[in-house]
This record gives C-alpha cells, structure tokens and sequence, in this order.
C-alpha cells in the first residue's frame, strides 16, 4: 500500500516536512509506503474555473506538476496534506493545487482515506484544517482523525521537535491510517466495494 503526502510549505524541509515525516515514519513500521511531494517554491496556477479538464481527468495547464501528481493519486491508497499557516489560513499555494487536483482529478481520491495537518508558530490551525479538509469530504474520502486536532507548533523544525503533543498525534495519526487502509483492503477481499453514488442533480440557489 502506498500514502501520497503533500509538503504545501514553500520549504522541503521545515515545520509541516517535520510533522509529516513523523507520520511516514509510523506508516512504515506498518509496511505502508510514503512518498511526500513538495509543492516546492516556484508560484503554482490557480484554478481558472474553465471546466476543461471536465472528462478528461487532468487539468488543462500541463506547465507544472499537477498532471503529474493526478497521476499518483490514481495509483495511491491514501493521502495526507499537510499545510504551514500564513495569515491564519492555509498556504495560498496548496489550496490552489488541490483545487487543481480535486476538479480535475476527482476520481483518484473518492473512496480513499486522507488526513490533513497543520503547522504554525501559534494560532490558525484549526481554520486551516477546516479549509482544507473541505476537499476531503466532497471527494467522498474517510477523513482519518487523531487524539487531537491535527496540528503541530513550532517556529523550526528544532521548535516542532519539542511539540511532544502535536508530534504523538501525528504518530496517532499514522497509526489511524494504517488501520483504515487494512480495514479497507480487507473488505475488498471479502467482496466488500466502495457504494454507488447518485450524481447529476444539481440545485441552484437562485433561479
């Protein structure tokens, strides 16, 4: 089995690469592969809402990594994004991404267990989680909680270290994964698939 994770942060190896290796590690000792994508420096597009990539499962704009990563997730068992905190919000970066990747490519992640975590100096996660996690739940996808909220603090990857709290929910985190994935493996083997879904009825607000 394989979990796809997302480094939103602008640095590979800083605070939110701190709380998700803690999870990756945890994921191995369960013989789960990772694999943590970096959302990197470089700006990303955001979505333009022109509904190209409508039935063709990949975003018009093929100039960055967000075919790329479509790709993956159609290969991947579950997932975890991980975000810093700007402005008590999620980075500007991974909330376009992963509208990307959630319009176009939709069906990689349905059925598929994914968590999101946070990290900040002090304040903002819980706003961050909310925003993020939004994706998860459209895109049908069990959302794997911990022991508390998922977020570490800290200013460094040092400062990450020294969450002793944050750093165990993260490792719950892994472990919840890890269960959620097996239960799910184990359920198509005895038949059990994911439902159908009613689709095409679309209610507007205004008329």
């Amino acid at each position: 089995m394989m979990v796809l994770m997302i480094n939103g942060s602008s640095r590979e190896k800083g605070c939110t690469f701190t709380a998700l290796s803690e999870i990756a590690e945890v994921l191995h000792g369960e013989w789960i592969e990772t694999e943590i994508l970096q959302i990197g420096s470089k700006p990303v597009r955001d979505c333009i809402g022109c509904g190209g990539c409508r039935g063709k499962h990949h975003c018009v704009f093929n100039d960055d990594f967000i075919n790329e990563w479509i790709d993956k997730a159609k290969e991947a068992d579950g997932f975890v994004f991980g975000t810093p905190v700007y402005y008590a919000h999620p980075s500007g970066k991974v909330l376009s991404a992963l509208d990307r990747l959630f319009y176009a490519g939709g069906g990689a992640f349905a059925h598929k267990p994914g968590a999101v975590i946070a990290s900040a100096r002090r304040a903002g996660t819980t706003a961050s989680l909310d925003a993020l996690s939004k994706h998860l739940t459209i895109a049908q996808m069990p959302v794997i909680s911990s022991t508390y909220w998922n977020m570490v603090h800290g200013n460094s990857p040092e400062e990450v270290k020294q969450d002793l709290e944050g750093l165990q929910t993260m490792r719950n985190l892994g472990r919840n994964m890890a269960w959620i994935l097996k239960c799910i493996q184990a359920g198509k083997e005895a038949g059990i698939n994911a439902p159908d879904v009613e689709k095409g009825t679309r209610t507007n607000f205004i008329r």
